[in-house]
């Protein structure tokens, strides 16, 4: 079965065709016969804060603005509440500036930088774990027949990993609707560029459901849990210093999720098993998003 092409009803759907996030290199395969495929760009982007360069990330370009209010955010570097009062991105410079109405100063915080474990290696500045013993995640309930929904629904939309590969995608999710799906080489970015657009928006996250394509590991679970959203979830399986972390905030984390199956190591009070499993059937292995078992 193709994959649906109805992407209307997110606020924010993957674009696999827009310019300038792929391109056609020609090579050869096992055989040597000649073969075109699809490789996805990926370009510098350098966030300043205020007059302070922050960082320098590798990203495919698009929603720069996004990403780095959302790299802000979830490094702790805008306070909740603070007033952002501009963001400019200059595509020449490959440079975004954020200004906030008050003086800014990381040096320190500069200088303690974490290597994290993403495909696409990302950068925590300062304590990683910074801010967790605040987290009070709201209480609430998952039905399992949203997780059905959205996993076969994200799975069967069209995006840049489906054509190209070599990219993650994350989804903020309300109930069984997804609302936004980004990508990017690495999946910090993407969870960045949701927190940027929550940020943006002033969109809640009590009542939001995270999906990744990529690991549950420390990295993605502290940000889960700092962003405020008390379910991640994703098709990939999980790091033990990731679940400890989700135990420890109260994060429902669930991973391994394929057709009729999947795995909740932590929060599972969360869940409400409304959905009967065996009618799901197991997924289609020509469905499998490419690099699904890495």
């Amino acid at each position: 079965m193709p994959l649906r092409d109805d992407v209307s009803d997110y606020l924010i759907a993957p674009a696999p065709t827009r310019a300038g996030l792929s391109r056609h290199v020609q090579g050869r395969d096992h055989s040597g016969a000649v073969v075109d495929i699809d490789v996805v760009e990926e370009r510098p982007l350098t966030i300043f804060l205020n007059g302070q360069e922050i960082v320098t990330a590798m990203t495919i370009g698009d929603y720069p603005e996004y990403l780095a209010l959302g790299f802000l955010r979830n490094q702790r570097m805008l306070a909740d509440g603070e007033r952002v009062t501009g963001v400019d991105y200059d595509d020449e410079l490959e440079t975004v500036v954020v200004r906030t109405d008050r003086p800014t100063n990381y040096e320190e915080k500069l200088k303690r930088k974490t290597r994290t474990s993403g495909c696409a290696v990302g950068t925590v500045f300062g304590d990683m774990m910074d801010g967790l013993d605040e987290v009070q995640l709201p209480l609430g309930e998952v039905r399992t027949s949203w997780l059905y929904a959205l996993a076969e629904r994200i799975n069967r939309t069209p995006s840049l990993y489906h054509s190209a590969g070599a990219i993650h995608g994350t989804v903020l999710c309300h109930q069984d609707r997804p609302l936004v799906y980004m990508e990017d080489v690495g999946r910090h970015n993407a969870v960045d560029k949701i927190a940027g657009w929550m940020l943006s928006e002033t969109v809640p996250a009590g009542d939001k459901i995270l999906y990744t394509t990529g690991r549950l590991t420390s990295e993605m679970v502290i940000k889960t849990a700092l962003m405020g959203i008390p379910v991640l979830a994703s098709r990939s399986g999980f790091t033990a210093w990731g679940v400890d972390i989700a135990r420890q905030v109260g994060l429902t984390l669930i991973g391994r999720m394929r057709g009729q199956r999947f795995v909740c190591l932590s929060g599972d009070d969360r869940l409400v098993h409304d959905a009967d499993a065996s009618a799901i059937g197991d997924e289609d292995a020509r469905r499998h998003r490419k690099g699904a078992a890495e």
